[in-house]
């Protein structure tokens, strides 16, 4: 047997899932259908491509290595194809991407666009607004954020892939805060400060809250986007949250907090894994750019034993939740 791309595919809806049962629903094959495809997968590369548990699949070895050369592969075939139709329709093909808020987008985007590819860009702070306009055909992909403990409403049929099932969030505060001398900030250290919350960005409001709420503090509250917030930090009329990549500025300190109380989701949405394939590498890219740009975020993904860029970027049903692995 010849390896094929739909071959690759299933292959990579496997690891994806994380298991035989949940790749089939995928793919809309039987899981008798899929498990027969994948032994003969593994006769032909000469190994065991997942170990098979009571609770799903992992990759082997040898499966984290054809993963690895797979993705690629399969993302190259998906920019063929959408260069060939542009092309064959003698004008750009536009890719809709959306985005909640993330420093991420400018390189991003500079990834995507090619000769025959052009993507047009939608924000929106409501990340669910951005699941729907994806599920309706409205957006081609949507990179969005779900921040922990107030999950995102996934409309039946996208697809997911977690590009970091937990990224930290740090806070944002004046220079000359008496916090800011320290790497690490405790909430503690922030209680005497008015906080600014962005009430419209799904979940943020909940999770502060929260975050807050469990170690005793119930501090003045401001609302209002994030450009009125970092402008409210420098003046020393407000501390927020902030996303890790944020860089500190002469007037305005990004820290740690302590325990990393707060985390949220990155998740990329599409209708369809090549939709996700052909997008992905680049996004993941982009991102850990932004990252490694960061002082506090890339002393903090040192700790962590996470370095630079992961090697194995996992996909997620709606419902599911995906382990983040980190490159060895």
């Amino acid at each position: 047997m010849e390896l094929e791309v739909r071959h690759l595919r299933a292959l990579c809806a496997i690891a994806d899932a994380g298991s035989l049962h949940r790749a089939a629903r995928q793919l809309g094959v039987a899981q008798p259908t899929l498990s027969t495809q994948l032994s003969r997968i593994e006769q032909t590369l000469g190994g065991a491509l997942f170990v098979r548990e009571r609770t799903g699949c992992r990759p082997t070895p040898l499966g984290r290595t054809v993963l690895g050369r797979a993705r690629p592969l399969l993302a190259d075939m998906s920019t063929l194809v959408l260069e060939a139709r542009a092309a064959a329709a003698g004008g750009d093909s536009r890719l809709r991407v959306g985005s909640t808020a993330s420093r991420a987008l400018a390189g991003w985007l500079r990834r995507l666009r090619r000769p025959g590819l052009e993507p047009t860009l939608q924000m929106d702070v409501s990340a669910n607004a951005l699941l729907r306009r994806v599920a309706e055909g409205q957006l081609d992909v949507a990179f969005v954020h779900e921040v922990e403990g107030s999950a995102l409403h996934v409309p039946e049929g996208l697809r997911l892939r977690v590009l970091l099932e937990r990224e930290p969030q740090f806070v944002m505060l004046p220079a000359d805060h008496p916090a800011a001398g320290r790497p690490v900030v405790g909430l503690a250290d922030l209680a005497d400060d008015r906080w600014m919350i962005d009430p419209t960005v799904d979940g943020e409001w909940d999770g502060v809250h929260r975050m807050l709420r469990a170690v005793g503090l119930n501090p003045r509250v401001l609302h209002g986007d994030y450009h009125t917030a970092a402008s409210l930090v420098a003046t020393g009329e407000v501390v927020t949250v902030c996303q890790p990549s944020s860089q500190s500025r002469p007037d305005l300190a990004v820290r740690r907090l302590y325990g990393d109380p707060l985390g949220v989701r990155l998740l990329l949405a599409a209708r369809t894994l090549s939709g996700l394939d052909a997008v992905f590498p680049a996004l993941e890219e982009a991102y850990w750019e932004v990252a490694r740009q960061s002082t506090a975020y890339r002393e903090w993904l040192e700790g962590a034993g996470i370095r630079a860029l992961p090697r194995c970027p996992v996909t997620a049903p709606a419902t599911g939740r995906v382990k983040f692995v980190p490159a060895r």
